[in-house]
């Protein structure tokens, strides 16, 4: 019979070129429960992520050869379901958007407390384990037409590619059009975060500025209500 450990015990791949940090977080991971291995170059851990068989990879930015943003890239473009959560000191709404435009599921600055890192890595393998198909079904916000089969959003003429994610936010938003939803309600039913409120994290909003951005024109469509969390305008 499993014990409950071995039943959550997950393959993990640390790409960290810091020895230090990557003994850490190795070392965090198993006391946790899970099977971590490291790699210290971007080479190095793209090898090994595309042949290793993991549930879930940490991956630094700034590393020998490969940046974490090509390794991202490239893993991702391989292995379209393996969640990714970029580590990183740099912390720069540039660095965060383009994290994610190459494929980050999540992002966390350095220095983090083991706490958040870990409600992250629960989080991101929980999602994993229980993945099922973004509905098919095409939807509305405002002048934008989202086509999940497609993971593009129609502004007119122009088209915009959406990751997974943006189109459950987005799913979410317009399910509860009229009505604000809070960013623990977005952690919780996108992220899928049990305890959001013991978090204090930037995830949300940096989703939200990514996504306006790539709206354009359109991205009044989402209206912030200061304090509060986010709605559909109109």
């Amino acid at each position: 019979m499993k014990t409950n450990e071995q039943a959550t015990k997950a393959r993990i791949l640390v790409i960290e070129d810091e020895m230090a940090i990557q003994r850490g977080l190795c070392d965090v991971l198993a006391f946790h429960g899970h099977a971590p291995t490291g790699a210290d170059t971007g080479e190095d851990g793209l090898r090994e992520g595309l042949v290793g068989q993991y549930d879930l990879v940490l991956l630094d930015i700034m590393l020998p050869g490969k940046s974490g943003f090509d390794v991202c890239e490239e893993l991702r473009a391989e292995l379209p379901r393996l969640p990714i959560l970029m580590l990183t000191a740099r912390g720069s709404e540039e660095d965060v958007v383009r994290g994610f435009r190459c494929g980050s599921d999540d992002y966390v600055t350095k220095p983090f407390s083991i706490a958040e890192l870990m409600a992250r890595v629960d989080a991101l393998l929980r999602r994993a384990s229980n993945r099922v198909a973004v509905r098919a079904v095409p939807f509305a916000l405002g002048v934008v037409q989202v086509d999940p089969e497609r993971r593009v959003a129609t502004i007119g003429d122009a088209e915009v590619e959406l990751s997974k994610r943006e189109i459950e936010l987005m799913a979410l938003l317009a399910q509860e059009r009229g009505r604000i939803v809070s960013r623990r309600t977005l952690l919780q039913e996108v992220w899928g975060f049990d305890r959001p409120e013991r978090l204090e994290t930037r995830t949300v909003d940096m989703h939200i500025a990514n996504l306006r951005k790539k709206l354009g024109d359109a991205r009044d469509v989402i209206e912030t209500v200061r304090g509060e969390g986010y709605r559909v305008a109109g």
